[in-house]
């Protein structure tokens, strides 16, 4: 734990056309800001298009002594991270007020309201996830990126693809999950030993819980221990998927193997999701995740 801080600046960072409520949030937080700590300058900045958060969180950190707040949910906090990040800063803080739809990483880790954390200033550092993907004769190699919570292949963004597709509601939502795991295939990567190996799912977490309800391993709920899970799912037959995933909105998945790196090639155009941003990989390309231990400055 850091000393209790003062910001010279806290930038609170939404979506305006949030299908949420981000715009009333972030109005109210500023609202309880502004009378406790009238030194502070605190700003209400939208966004204006996808991507835009990490522009404003990358000028916001680099402005020295800044908190950065999102209001939104798992992807929208990933991109102000990933700002947060590119900035270089040694002394910005991040922090997430929950207005998406899972909201995994702000249920997992916060430990009281966020606007009470703010006021008495106390910061803690978390790990991240880092993914670097090496370039490949169709596409050219991007800088890495940072998650806060996970990284996932397999079935998770597949279904996350198809619900995109669909209309929200839980209904229908049950019945998009429903027609894409009916359609599901495995997929197959090479390990870092030379092996070919064939899974359903292959979730890399940084927390303990995520889509609302599944409790994926018995890890501390406030990561800064420099590794991460991996939990596998290895091919099998759709109704054992259907138990195992039962269990982890249940009882758990238990105790899971810990890494501080994992590398894999894919042998197929792959997609993944990310902090619940999905994205994609192209076949024959090597793929590392590796912890970087307490990364991040947070509050909440």
């Amino acid at each position: 734990m850091e000393s209790p801080r003062r910001f010279t600046a806290i930038t609170i960072i939404f979506n305006p056309n949030s299908t949420g409520d981000a715009p009333t949030l972030a109005a109210e937080l500023r609202d309880e800001l502004v009378p406790a700590l009238p030194d502070t300058d605190v700003r209400l900045t939208p966004t204006e298009h996808a991507g835009h958060a990490i522009d404003l969180a990358r000028e916001a950190a680099s402005a020295g002594n800044a908190l950065v707040v999102s209001v939104s949910g798992d992807g929208g906090y990933n991109e102000v991270v990933n700002g947060v990040m590119a900035s270089g800063s040694d002394d910005a803080v991040c922090a997430v007020l929950a207005a998406g739809n899972a909201n995994d990483h702000s249920r997992v880790t916060a430990r009281k309201p966020l606007h009470e954390a703010i006021i008495e200033g106390e910061v803690r550092r978390i790990d991240l996830l880092r993914i670097s993907i090496e370039g490949t004769d169709a596409r050219p190699a991007t800088e890495p990126v940072h998650a806060h919570s996970y990284i996932g292949f397999g079935l998770t963004p597949i279904m996350a693809i198809d619900l995109e597709k669909g209309s929200k509601g839980a209904l229908k939502e049950m019945f998009s999950v429903a027609r894409t795991f009916r359609k599901f295939k495995p997929f197959e990567i090479r390990q870092s030993d030379g092996k070919r190996r064939k899974f359903d799912s292959l979730v890399f977490a940084n927390i303990s819980q995520m889509a609302k309800y599944a409790t994926l391993s018995e890890a501390d709920d406030h990561p800064a221990d420099g590794k991460f899970e991996v939990i596998t799912f290895p091919h099998m037959a759709k109704w054992k998927i259907l138990l195992t995933a039962l269990r982890a909105s249940t009882k758990g998945l238990g105790d899971q193997p810990s890494y501080s790196s994992y590398r894999f090639s894919t042998l197929k155009p792959l997609p993944y999701q990310i902090d619940g941003e999905v994205k994609d990989v192209e076949v024959g390309t090597n793929i590392t995740i590796d912890s970087v231990p307490r990364a991040l400055a947070i509050l909440g």
